[in-house]
């Protein structure tokens, strides 16, 4: 397979998505394309965007990036006293877009999100960079601030704080594990005319259904 992102979207539009060539599990359909994604060598290829909804039902959307995935689901990591925490405290309904357009591909997942357990939030956290480390301490996400010099003051303290010795998981900072009912596998197609298969969760599996572009 050649790891030219032009070549590949060339390709991958021309052959299409046909119902035999998927997994019949989603998550393994998702471990293909996704191992696809990394090889062809674009940027950022756990780059997601996350949907959520504040008490007002106002839609909100950022990108996050992917850490780990599994049969339980999705998982990335924030402040929990951010924006798209409160937001998920109040409905735990998200939307998760990966969108590979250089590729011609896009993967959306529907499905509710849930705080990983904190011991899950530590062994990822004990693996980050240590600047990634002190940036969890240092920055309170969302919050209005009056200027970089002040975050970079934050830092300087996290430094002096933790000069000696492992830094520990800050208690207002873990992961979410979003579980999804729905995932969908969109191929782009020659005029307009795209492929689209949706995986819907039922009481017995997965069932698979092709939708109009």
């Amino acid at each position: 397979m050649t790891d030219n992102p032009e070549e590949l979207r060339s390709q991958w539009m021309s052959q299409g998505l046909k119902r035999d060539s998927l997994n019949p599990d989603p998550i393994r359909q998702f471990e293909t394309w996704y191992a696809e994604t990394i090889d062809s060598g674009i940027a950022e290829p756990n780059a997601m965007s996350l949907a959520t909804t504040d008490a007002d039902c106002q839609p909100w959307i950022r990108t996050v990036l992917l850490k780990f995935y599994d049969v339980s689901g999705f998982v990335f990591y924030t402040n929990y006293e951010s924006a798209k925490a409160q937001q998920l405290a109040a409905n735990s309904k998200v939307g998760l877009l990966f969108p590979w357009v250089a590729l011609g591909r896009q993967v959306k997942i529907t499905g509710h999100a849930e705080k990983v357990p904190t011991a899950e939030s530590m062994k990822y956290f004990a693996s980050r960079p240590r600047g990634s480390q002190i940036g969890a301490w240092a920055s309170t996400q969302s919050q209005v601030i009056s200027s970089r010099s002040l975050l970079n003051a934050k830092v300087d303290e996290i430094k002096r704080r933790f000069a000696e010795g492992e830094i520990p998981l800050p208690s207002f900072w873990g992961g979410y594990r979003v579980t999804p009912f729905e995932i969908e596998f969109w191929q782009a197609r020659d005029c307009r005319l795209h492929d689209r298969f949706v995986y819907v969760r039922d009481t017995t599996g997965w069932t698979i259904e092709r939708r109009a572009p």
